[in-house]
């Protein structure tokens, strides 16, 4: 399965990237997978997964850690842009449609207005801005976290289950370019893993 941050994971008839890793047997590798035992030890992972420059991880955890956002080096999301462009082009959409219709297409006397009258439109404009944005906060969302995604490669890997327990997995995307599968897995070790898996894009 293609990795979902690409456009070929939402369009079908775009082709995926070919992988950047494969493991012995020939299956793609879509990732590196270290558990960390306690809180404070995932905790201070992930500061030094931030320093470290990569870009594509992610911390999973039994429960919510205060803080971690910003240990993780968390940027805002692009999200209200999206949003805020998309009540534009709504908003856009109700003026363009309703001058069209009531200047051009089916000139119509309304309360006595002018043909084209802006006061009437008002209601439209004010749902279409809200439908486009509501839409656009739906569908980008899901499409910002990779979704829908029905199979997860981490689904496949037993010792991951211990994740809804006690334990804390710092996970690392093979898409990341700080990402080398030997390299990666020493510095996972270094910085306090008690276990390090190869995960494989099955």
């Amino acid at each position: 399965m293609p990795h979902t941050s690409t456009l070929s994971a939402y369009l079908p008839f775009l082709r995926p990237p070919p992988p950047r890793f494969v493991t012995e047997t020939g299956e793609p590798v879509w990732g590196i997978m270290a558990q960390f035992d306690d809180v404070v030890s995932a905790f201070h992972a992930a500061e030094k997964m931030r320093d470290a420059g990569f870009s594509k991880w992610d911390l999973h955890a039994p429960f919510p850690i205060h803080g971690i956002e910003a240990a993780m080096g968390h940027k805002r999301t692009i999200l209200p842009f999206i949003v805020l462009m998309a009540a534009f082009a709504g908003i856009a959409t109700a003026i363009g449609m309703q001058w069209w219709i009531s200047e051009i297409d089916y000139p119509l006397v309304v309360q006595g207005k002018p043909f084209g009258a802006w006061e009437p439109f008002l209601m439209i404009i004010f749902e279409l801005g809200v439908l486009f944005s509501a839409f656009a906060a739906l569908f980008g969302m899901m499409m910002l976290n990779g979704l829908p995604r029905w199979h997860h490669p981490l689904s496949l890997k037993d010792r991951f289950l211990d994740v809804t327990d006690d334990k804390f997995f710092v996970v690392v995307e093979a898409g990341d370019p700080s990402f080398n599968p030997e390299q990666t897995s020493q510095f996972l070790r270094e910085i306090g893993a008690t276990a390090v898996e190869l995960v494989e894009d099955a």
